[in-house]
């Protein structure tokens, strides 16, 4: 598969690492060429800009600050049909929620035509960096690109959740804006979930 990455820090170093590992080809797209090169060779994938990684890839990773993210979307020309995957958080870290509504949907709007996919938003790139073996990664997005995304899940290592289609990507921003307000407070999100067992067998409460 080719993929291309429009941005060249931390998330498209750590995701393009694995990918390539895994035999696929990853353009490191950025403004500046000589940072994306300088990516581009610690992981030994192809370098170009924006554009030319946005024509490159089959599937596409956002990888710039969310907080420009659709405005970069709507500056290139994104073919019918690609997909892109959104890892973005527009989070207000003043009080850990949301600064944009639905910024998946937002990318979609912008990109009519391609297929928008979002995850990987609720792990930074320091997590990915290592692999991160048996970890859910939720997944939003039409079923096709889904499964495309699903097996660049499983190549480092995690394991693929499907979510739901784009409109549920707001609940997906929301669980990463709350999430990380618990961790930034020292509280741990990773037993607030019943084992599936326990849910399935729970009856729903009375009125």
């Amino acid at each position: 598969m080719r993929i291309g990455t429009v941005g060249n820090g931390g998330m498209a170093e750590a995701l393009g690492r694995h990918w390539v590992r895994a035999g696929h080809e990853v353009m490191i797209g950025g403004r500046d060429p000589e940072r994306a090169a300088a990516t581009a060779a610690r992981i030994g994938a192809h370098a170009g800009s924006l554009r030319e990684a946005t024509s490159y890839g089959e599937v596409v990773l956002l990888a710039v600050p969310a907080e420009v993210v659709v405005e970069t979307v709507a500056g290139l020309e994104v073919a019918a049909g690609k997909v892109l995957i959104d890892c973005t958080n527009a989070i207000d870290h003043r009080d850990f929620t949301l600064a944009r509504t639905a910024t998946a949907e937002a990318v979609s709007g912008v990109a009519p035509h391609a297929q928008v996919v979002k995850g990987f938003n609720l792990a930074p790139d320091t997590v990915w960096r290592d692999g991160a073996k048996g970890l859910g990664v939720p997944l939003c997005g039409e079923s096709a690109a889904v499964e495309r995304v699903a097996e660049l899940v499983r190549d480092v290592g995690g394991v693929p959740v499907a979510a739901g289609g784009l409109v549920r990507a707001r609940l997906l921003e929301a669980t990463a804006a709350f999430a990380i307000g618990i961790w930034a407070s020292g509280g741990d999100v990773r037993g607030l979930f019943a084992p599936l067992s326990a849910a399935i067998g729970t009856a729903a409460p009375s009125a």
